[in-house]
């Protein structure tokens, strides 16, 4: 059992996906957690939807490829719905083409099935706290694989990006890269507190929720090209 974060209530989680099987280990491994409340479980996208209005929990643990919705479809309502609910998607990488949509539809964040319990639980309270997962050597190999999804880096980039001052542009492209704020830190000299400090300005002048949403606005703009 990994050390649970302080919290005046657990934190309350939808399991969403098809596999009855992989809903046990989830449970399992989770149930261990004295701060992790499981309050449902969907075994699809529309099932998963539904169960988000009713219940609002804080975070969802959402498959991608499910019967009767899909988990990017899924993640886009309860997003477009401003349910006060974070998404963090678990894919099997090898067959999921949709990351990237799921990105963009609002998830806050994606792992592999395979991640490891405790990596899952650190994602689960990090999402619930208001941040976003970012599993920096999945994304870079997504963002490889389905750069022609991207939009034309030599297009426009958006006029936000002329906001950011030269060290925020910076940070953005770090951020992007993968990097942490620890080792954001290192690579520029300067202390980690000043690095949040970046980031949380460069979300507010770009409109963005989260650094997941700031990953994919530098490659989509071509701040950032995939495979660099």
């Amino acid at each position: 059992m990994t050390e649970a974060t302080p919290s005046r209530r657990p934190i309350r989680i939808l399991l969403a996906d098809d596999q009855p099987l992989l809903r046990t280990g989830f449970r399992m491994v989770l149930g261990a957690e004295t701060d992790l409340d499981i309050v449902a479980e969907a075994g699809d996208g529309a099932e998963a939807v539904d169960l988000s209005r009713r219940l609002l929990p804080d975070v969802v643990l959402m498959d991608i490829r499910m019967p009767r919705m899909d988990g990017v479809t899924a993640t886009r309502a309860i997003v477009d719905a401003r349910l006060p609910v974070r998404v963090l998607i678990l894919t099997t990488f090898d067959l999921d083409e949709y990351v990237v949509g799921s990105l963009r539809a609002g998830a806050s964040g994606f792992l592999a099935k395979d991640v490891p319990a405790e990596d899952l639980v650190t994602a689960i309270r990090t999402v619930a706290a208001g941040d976003a997962v970012v599993a920096p050597r999945i994304l870079r190999r997504l963002l490889d694989r389905f750069a022609e999804a991207l939009p034309d880096p030599a297009a426009t980039p958006p006029k936000g990006l002329g906001t950011l001052t030269e060290r925020e542009r910076e940070v953005l492209v770090h951020v992007a890269r993968g990097l942490s704020n620890a080792e954001i830190a290192r690579a520029l000299s300067v202390s980690e507190t000043t690095v949040k400090t970046h980031v949380g300005h460069v979300l507010t002048k770009l409109g963005l929720r989260d650094r997941v949403q700031a990953v994919v606005l530098a490659y989509e703009s071509g701040l950032v090209r995939p495979g660099a």
